[in-house]
């Protein structure tokens, strides 16, 4: 069933149609129209995680400040013009709202029609609120952090009762430097307001916002390398100049890295990093020199990896060693090669990742592509030919307590066997 081109032509006769799809799969009913893929998805994780379908829970809003507190340290914020302008104006019109959530699924911006902003008061989608899936269920806030791509939600399609009578289209909304969820872009109102075309049309706008970021990031290296230049020029040895990120705008006596990774609390003095070993750490206008000296770096016999897969849509790597620890969120296939090499400790050529993630084991070029983009942050921690963790590392993966949970957003044929293992009560082949 085209959900959207049936709610276009007859709203009415839409939303009864999802609404009996909804109360037969709830109740555990075969029904003539299934519900779409991603929905049905989705349904399954609510019940899984004890979510209420009859009930309209509603976490506690963030206050004033800390709504603004979040706002300031969004990089969302750099972005708000380009997604008014594509969104608020066509929304506004069409009685809709612009909601834009951050990776916790907390609304922090909220504009348009002010008779739906009302309606969405009803809701308790309300600047502050936590529209996480596993909070509130299907929706068009949580579900696209959770899978990581633009899902329109209609009327029934919402797993709790009390927001069938809404209707929402969401677009994650990525750090175009490392794929780290940044927010949720949504649009909302009544079923009769939507138009089938609007889940590419908030995807296009999402999209661009993720250039417009690009844009900013290439421009602040452009600055910090015009800074960089005439120091660099008279050092010798091995040096960089990296952003308050740790991502590269200049080296000299070493190869070239794309971003090194520093820790949260960075000051100036003698410091270890994994990138450069023992170095010298100078403030510098928009970022830190960085100078190498010769003292050994630390042995790769105390690195302990811990890969956190626990929490949907929110995978984390952690790598500790005697000389201090990093984090890392990590962007969905990225998790999933990580998972898959965890699962493999003697390791996995190219062909059989790909084999693995695609089906087929002939897409050894993106493969490659991926793991020399996750090799730039662990570096010596993963060996290739093949790919593999080194022997030495000890590698921890936390699961979620359900294993249908495991890497929602994932379709490939490894991780389909490892819950489908998981679920059986077997060990995968």
């Amino acid at each position: 069933m085209n959900v959207a081109r049936l709610a276009a032509v007859d709203a009415a006769q839409a939303a009864r149609v999802l609404s009996e799809v909804r109360e037969a799969a709830l109740a555990g009913q075969r029904t003539r129209i299934a519900p779409r893929p991603v929905i049905e998805q989705s349904w399954g994780r609510m019940l899984r995680s004890g979510v209420d379908p009859e009930r309209d829970f509603r976490s506690g809003l963030l206050p004033s400040d800390e709504v603004r507190r979040r706002r300031e340290e969004s990089p969302l914020r750099h972005v708000l013009p380009v997604l008014r302008e594509g969104l608020l104006s066509v929304a506004d019109v069409a009685q809709h709202i612009m909601v834009v959530a951050d990776a916790d699924g907390r609304v922090l911006w909220r504009e348009g029609a002010p008779p739906v902003l009302r309606k969405a008061d009803g809701l308790g989608f309300e600047l502050g609120a936590d529209w996480r899936e596993d909070v509130v269920g299907t929706n068009g806030v949580g579900t696209p952090a959770v899978v990581r791509r633009p899902v329109q939600v209609f009327a029934g399609e919402h797993f709790v009762r009390s927001q069938t009578s809404w209707t929402c289209t969401g677009a994650p909304i990525t750090d175009p430097r490392d794929g780290r969820l940044l927010g949720v872009v949504d649009v909302s109102g009544p079923l009769e307001t939507m138009h089938p075309a609007t889940l590419a049309w908030v995807d296009s706008v999402a999209k661009l916002a993720e250039a417009r970021l690009r844009e900013r990031h290439l421009a602040s290296l452009e600055r910090l390398r015009a800074v960089a230049a005439p120091v660099l020029a008279r050092l010798g040895g091995r040096a960089l100049v990296v952003d308050r990120d740790g991502w590269a705008a200049a080296v000299t006596g070493m190869p070239y890295v794309r971003r090194v990774m520093l820790p949260k609390s960075l000051r100036p003095g003698r410091r270890w990093l994994a990138a450069l070993g023992a170095c010298g750490v100078e403030p510098l206008a928009g970022g830190w020199l960085l100078r190498a000296t010769e003292e050994p770096q630390a042995s790769a016999a105390t690195t302990r990896i811990v890969l956190d897969l626990a929490r949907p849509g929110r995978c984390a790597l952690t790598v500790s060693t005697s000389a201090g620890s990093w984090s890392r969120e990590l962007s969905p296939r990225h998790a999933e090669l990580l998972f898959l090499l965890a699962e493999h400790r003697t390791g996995r050529g190219a062909a059989a990742l790909a084999e693995d993630l695609f089906g087929d084991p002939s897409r050894t070029v993106t493969v490659r592509a991926e793991m020399s983009r996750i090799r730039r942050y662990l570096g010596d921690v993963l060996h290739h030919r093949p790919y593999r963790f080194g022997e030495d590392a000890e590698v921890e993966v936390v699961l979620p307590d359900d294993p249908g949970d495991l890497l929602p957003p994932s379709t490939a044929p490894a991780v389909n066997r490892r819950r489908a293992a998981a679920r059986g009560g077997r060990s995968p082949a």
